[in-house]
């Protein structure tokens, strides 16, 4: 290869080198020169066109061939297209499957080489790859984790030949090694997790719940962490799933709940602690605002407590289900009967096809404590009345005596009718992505509003379950309102319309009391995130995204908005970590430390959490929060929106 040069010699070391480099000319018949050494002779150098950008030029020289720009790999001498049309990810991937790279560098790498197949510019070619036994173990550790495979997966001879197949110098590792790894990926998950959490800079709303292990008969509380980051996306990460020894007292729950905040130095930035109903829940909340500073409290503490809405709503239907006990039992007791063997339910299935009725769901028996469960139990058996109808008059079977009487049946479609949008609510605040705090506020008004037409019911037992139901929601309503009326205000599509569409609906004469208490706590949050911000003087980082820059404008109000539309609607977050956590706990599993069911828990959520990016993005919801609005301050933005005028 002849390769002339009238400047001085540029040399490239092919460990580093600028982001800009000569453009050598080259003649037409080139020889390969040997690896690692640079052939030159005295022709014309071009200087290069412009500067180039990415930092793959530190490994290639720019040259031309037959008046093409191609670039030179620095170890091997592969001469690959350079035109800016073809990009650089070429050039990346060519040095993935580089020899003569991996070779001179592999000596700084812990992992053992092996010759692999690569792609380079649509072409097949053999390249050294990199075997790390250390990271395969790790990556069954994550495995493991995220799946939640029994620890005893590694024992399994099936696994042990996929891994003999792959790599016939793995070592499997045993059963205590893999927990040594999980341990070693939940601790370093955890300090990113942490990290992360550390440099958020608005609140955090934590949702709590307790459930029991029944294997084991010992006591888990998850405590999860819900927040909108910069790029506002909907965060959600929990924080402990923590051992608690019986008795389950408010004091125990409280030190532990008080533990996990300061550990995680979050005691100072969250904003509200949603629970589920019940009397040790309660009492718990009040001994941590002892514990805590009230200062470090929205609005001193005033609304640190929320409800569960989901338990909410649970307690509401089972009151009202209570009513219709007799006639749920005689379905609930035919379709258990049908559906306890294989050959009964052959049967219900042959009838059902005599009768033309398409089996396009399946009978399900309901959980006394989930009452939507109850809902689809008489949904689903009321579509094949007939056929239990038909299978009690053929004497099928002679232990067959719980056939529902027609009242019955036509009572329990009445009160299916009522609880389908229940049903539909329900479905919406337990979903995987739980919808943001301002969603809630209109379905609960609609669900007011059924129960209302339930009472309005010519059957006497119709109107009694109503009323049951109704005396429920007035109990509950009155502690979750309020926030949620912020959080629908908040709302750049509803703003106060809101309220004056509701509230009407809901408080009759009293709609205009009500609507002024949801202002004044606007108010008041405006104040005190005011005051914060003057007192710890922090400058305000814009939003990434659409919201950025009146996010600028607005920064206080854009504060407000991010932590109250963070603020879960119920504590199913949680929950959905206690379901999984019956897999864990099986039967060949129940020998688990609870250091290791810890680790496993949330080492799950977090490593889901960075696979999927985050749990939802709000970005587009929260988009025009502030997008259409033009005014000089964040008082006069205020007034324009409620009509209503703020005083210093």
């Amino acid at each position: 290869m002849d390769i002339v040069n009238t400047t001085p010699e540029t040399t490239s070391n092919p460990t580093q080198g600028s982001t800009s480099q000569p453009t050598h000319e080259v003649s037409s018949n080139p020889t390969p020169p040997d690896v690692g050494q640079h052939e030159e002779s005295d022709a014309s150098l071009e200087p290069a066109s412009k500067k180039l950008r990415s930092s793959v030029w530190a490994k290639y020289i720019k040259v031309k061939v037959k008046g093409l720009d191609k670039a030179e790999c620095n170890w091997c001498k592969k001469r690959l297209s350079a035109t800016s049309t073809n990009g650089t990810t070429h050039l990346h991937g060519h040095l993935k499957g580089c020899v003569q790279k991996i070779i001179k560098t592999r000596k700084h790498d812990k992992g053992q080489p092996f010759i692999m197949s690569t792609i380079s510019e649509g072409r097949e070619e053999l390249g050294i790859g990199n075997y790390n036994p250390e990271n395969v173990k790790k990556l069954i550790a994550e495995a493991i984790i995220m799946h939640g495979y029994p620890l005893s997966i590694v024992d399994h001879v099936g696994l042990k030949r996929v891994f003999v197949a792959l790599q016939q110098l793995f070592k499997v590792p045993t059963r205590n090694t893999i927990k040594k790894e999980v341990l070693k990926v939940y601790d370093f998950e955890k300090k990113c997790a942490m990290k992360m959490l550390d440099s958020h800079q608005g609140r955090v709303a934590i949702t709590i719940d307790m459930w029991t292990a029944s294997n084991q008969k010992k006591g888990y509380m998850a405590v999860t962490a819900h927040y909108i980051d910069g790029s506002w996306t909907l965060q959600s990460r929990i924080l402990r799933f923590i051992y608690v020894p019986a008795p389950h007292t408010s004091e125990r729950l409280g030190d532990a709940l008080v533990e996990t905040l300061l550990q995680w130095k979050i005691d100072s930035k969250f904003c509200t602690i949603i629970v589920d109903n019940c009397s040790t829940n309660d009492s718990m909340i009040k001994k941590i605002k002892n514990k805590l500073p009230l200062e470090s409290l929205i609005s001193d503490g005033s609304l640190l407590h929320m409800r569960c809405c989901t338990h909410i709503l649970n307690l509401i239907v089972q009151d009202g289900l209570q009513v219709i006990k007799d006639g749920a039992e005689k379905i609930r007791d035919s379709v258990g009967f049908w559906s306890a063997t294989g050959k009964r339910y052959e049967k219900f299935e042959n009838t059902a096809r005599q009768l033309k009725i398409a089996c396009t769901r399946k009978l399900a028996l309901d959980c006394p404590t989930r009452w939507n469960s109850t809902y689809k139990m008489l949904d689903i058996a009321i579509e094949y009345k007939d056929v239990f109808i038909r299978l009690n008059f053929k004497r099928c079977d002679p232990l067959y005596t719980c056939l529902p009487t027609n009242s019955q049946w036509q009572f329990a479609k009445d009160v299916c009718g009522c609880l389908k949008l229940f049903n539909e609510v329900t479905e919406l605040i337990s979903g995987t992505k739980y919808p943001t705090a301002n969603l809630y506020f209109p379905k609960i008004c609609k669900i007011k509003l059924a129960i209302e037409e339930c009472k309005k019911s010519s059957n006497s037992v119709n109107e009694m379950m109503a009323t049951k139901m109704m005396e429920k929601f007035q109990i509950y309503w009155s502690g979750v309102h309020d926030m949620m009326g912020v959080a629908a205000v908040l709302d750049p599509t509803k703003k106060m319309v809101v309220l004056d569409f509701w509230f009407p609906k809901l408080y009759g004469q009293e709609s205009g009391e009500q609507a002024s208490r949801i202002k004044e706590m606007c108010y008041s949050l405006l104040y005190d995130y005011q005051q914060m911000r003057h007192r710890d003087a922090q400058p305000t980082t814009p939003s990434i995204g659409t919201t950025a820059v009146n996010g600028a404008m607005y920064p206080t109000l854009q504060a407000i908005a991010r932590d109250v539309l963070a603020i879960p609607i119920s504590t199913v977050a949680s929950e959905s970590a206690f379901s999984t956590s019956g897999r864990i706990l099986s039967p060949h599993c129940s020998r688990l430390n609870w250091t290791i069911v810890e680790a496993l828990m949330c080492a799950r959520s977090w490593l889901w959490a960075a696979e999927n990016d985050g749990t939802s993005k709000v970005a587009q919801e929260c988009a025009t929060m502030l997008n259409e609005m033009e005014y000089d301050d964040e008082s006069e933005l205020m007034e324009s929106s409620f009509g209503y005028h703020f005083e210093d």
